[in-house]
């Protein structure tokens, strides 16, 4: 599963000037309750593999899904060659994280998908299970989301782009409902001027999703952008109540090596389930 990164003048000359000017249980209470972290949320792109819709560890939330995704990119001749995948995406109450990793593939081809990673994180234990179908090998990595992070949509405000580089629109796409769960649709056009990104034309990209609040997630979202193809991500099959606690658990026959430093190469903490 992945997740964007969150990426600090010297501080002493700025708490000196916050001393001056604001009272001592103002500064304490910060120190006691501090602002969580905002994580800006974005589906689609690509960076060395295809990035997917983005899912946050959000508690009393739990759904289990099937995501439907479509990558078209075109072709020299004006045609367009599509690749398809469908998979499992579970998250429970306490904000663990079930996904399976299929392989894309052709669209209409024969070519059979099949699974190649499942993984699970949990944001209590702050693990990321990552496990190679292939090599049954489970490898535990740090996990540093969390439900107190703020998630927000990465959007934009429609205007110029900094130091003359273009335009970008936002639109606001009024309300919807898939699969039962009430969303709200947005979608921004951003047009790059020649000779930004090595472009002798005007280049749009387009972004729109519909978001459900009570999910935390985009229930559909499509991507459109010259340098990475055309994506799109539909959710299927979707329900609302717990899942079943057997996601959430190392399947039988696996290794777990653990990659986390200071940690032994090996554990066996991690309980074990057939699937």
């Amino acid at each position: 599963m992945r997740v964007r990164s969150l990426r600090l003048l010297p501080l002493v000359v700025l708490l000196v000037v916050v001393a001056l000017v604001v009272p001592s249980f103002v500064l304490a209470q910060s120190a006691i309750n501090p602002a969580p972290p905002v994580v800006h949320i974005q589906d689609g792109g690509t960076s060395g593999r295809m990035e997917s819709i983005f899912i946050p560890p959000l508690t009393g939330a739990p759904f289990s899904m099937m995501l439907v995704t479509e990558w078209s990119r075109p072709l020299g001749n004006g045609g367009s060659f599509t690749l398809v995948n469908k998979r499992r995406i579970v998250r429970d109450g306490r904000g663990r994280i079930y996904q399976e990793r299929w392989l894309l593939v052709p669209k209409g081809s024969k070519i059979e998908s099949r699974m190649d990673v499942i993984q699970i994180t949990d944001p209590k234990e702050h693990t990321w299970l990552n496990c190679g179908v292939d090599e049954k090998i489970c490898e535990v990595r740090p996990y540093g989301l969390v439900p107190d992070m703020v998630y927000k949509l990465a959007m934009g405000t429609s205007g110029p782009l900094p130091d003359g580089q273009g335009f970008r629109q936002h639109d606001d796409l009024g309300l919807s409902n898939s699969n039962g769960v009430d969303t709200i649709g947005y979608r921004e056009t951003t047009t790059l001027n020649p000779g930004v990104l090595g472009n002798d034309l005007p280049m749009v990209s387009t972004r729109e999703f519909w978001y459900s609040a009570k999910l935390g997630i985009n229930l559909i979202s499509k991507v459109d952008d010259p340098s990475s193809g055309r994506q799109s991500f539909s959710a299927t099959e979707l329900t609302t109540s717990e899942p079943d606690p057997r996601y959430f658990v190392v399947p039988e026959g696996y290794k777990v090596v653990d990659r986390r430093k200071g940690r032994r190469s090996q554990i066996s903490r991690f309980p074990l389930v057939r699937r």
